[in-house]
């Protein structure tokens, strides 16, 4: 029950996020300045954590839209198999966005 609200509240986040996204994508067809403006919100300490708050809401959101298709798919009803199906979600998506981040600031120098 918990990871289904906890799914939810994923998908709500994710419109917040898509905001930002947003925000980045007109300032960087707006020009220079505005998207000098995004690239020092996003490099701040607020921004990554948003950023990577953002990353783990679709990594999670991601993971929990599987479960509920394998449930779909008419498997996984078995108490055991909810328990797993929801541990992997809770842990992939953790993973999943670390291993994210790890890569991406190996591709980028930490930028």
């Amino acid at each position: 029950m918990a990871l289904s609200i906890v799914h939810r509240a994923t998908g709500v986040a994710l419109y917040f996020g898509t905001i930002l996204l947003v925000w980045w994508l007109i300032a960087a067809a707006s020009g220079p300045t505005a998207y000098a403006h995004v690239q020092a919100f996003t490099g701040s300490i607020i921004g990554r954590l948003i950023a990577f708050g953002y990353t783990w809401a679709l990594m999670h959101h991601m993971l929990s839209g599987v479960r509920h298709l394998v449930w779909d798919l008419g498997y996984g009803f078995k108490a055991s198999e909810r328990e797993w199906l929801t541990w992997a979600a809770l842990i992939g998506g953790i993973c999943l966005t670390i291993l994210l981040w790890v890569v991406a600031y190996a591709i980028g120098g930490g930028r």
